[in-house]
């Protein structure tokens, strides 16, 4: 697992386009495990700070009850379809996955919100390439570096 300072440090370029991605709009999607397995998805705000991620959730919410229950994660940030006249011009799209740990909560604009840390397992960002007629997978992984992946 990796803070998002380190993974912000091994691939500089890569952790910017992922964030930038992350940036673009106020929802993202957290996607957690329910009690019998089955993944759910819920909208979720994401906080960069202190060279980490973190989550802040609701009092009494499923993906609270999940986290609790499994820390396993996976967040994607907004999408954007590709312009029809230009796919070039796509920007792209950015996900994480990992682990979720609880963390002290001084001041939560909810009373009896929390707040979790996301240790990072994958960075990925998929965009297309300089042509525009493939689509280019770049993933990171702790302690394994960046792989790149293009496909049509």
């Amino acid at each position: 697992m990796a803070s998002w300072a380190e993974f912000a440090s091994a691939e500089p370029a890569l952790a910017s386009r992922v964030q930038q991605r992350f940036d673009t709009r106020k929802h993202k999607t957290l996607a957690t495990l329910r009690k019998d397995g089955s993944p759910r998805i819920s909208g979720i705000e994401v906080e960069f700070a202190e060279g980490e991620i973190f989550l802040g959730l609701m009092p009494g919410s499923r993906k609270l009850y999940d986290l609790e229950r499994d820390p396993r994660l996976a967040l994607h940030s907004p999408t954007d379809d590709p312009p029809p006249d230009n796919p070039r011009e796509w920007p792209g799209e950015a996900k994480l996955a990992g682990f979720a740990h609880e963390v002290d909560v001084t001041n939560s604009p909810v009373e009896g919100g929390r707040r979790f840390r996301v240790d990072i397992r994958e960075a990925v960002f998929t965009h297309l390439n300089d042509a525009g007629d493939q689509l280019v997978i770049e993933s990171w992984h702790p302690g394994e570096g960046t792989q790149r992946l293009e496909r049509r």
